[in-house]
């Protein structure tokens, strides 16, 4: 029997997510915070946010990402702030994936904001 699309869909998000956190993990990123955003965004199904010590480790975190990506047959990712290296955002179709230093993730607190429950399926009093 043939594994329906939404089902090869759901697996490749899920390789790419296991993917991409073992990719993180292995370059030390710290404060790995894996959230699905299936339903919430027609911009992917998923997003990681990490973070990296300095400049120079979130653009490695990033660089090792990337390679990781691309290993796993899961193509060529876009990304944007690699130059920069306070905010890398790596986007692969399935999974987005945010690299901040520290102080540029508490400052912007995107994972709050996408952990948020969801008003419509809750009864707001």
């Amino acid at each position: 029997m043939m594994p329906s699309p939404a089902g090869a869909s759901g697996n490749l998000v899920a390789r790419a997510v296991e993917t991409a956190i073992a990719s993180l993990e292995d370059s030390k990123a710290e404060n790995i915070v894996s959230i699905d955003i299936q339903g919430k965004s027609p911009l992917a199904d998923h997003m990681i946010v990490a973070s990296g010590r300095s400049h120079r480790h979130v653009a490695a975190v990033a660089d090792h990402l990337l390679r990781a990506l691309k290993e796993a047959g899961l193509g060529t990712a876009r990304v944007e702030g690699l130059s920069g290296a306070d905010w890398v955002l790596i986007d692969s179709g399935d999974i987005i994936v945010h690299i901040f230093r520290p102080e540029v993730r508490e400052f912007y607190n995107i994972e709050k904001m996408w952990q948020a429950p969801d008003l419509e399926d809750e009864t707001v009093h």
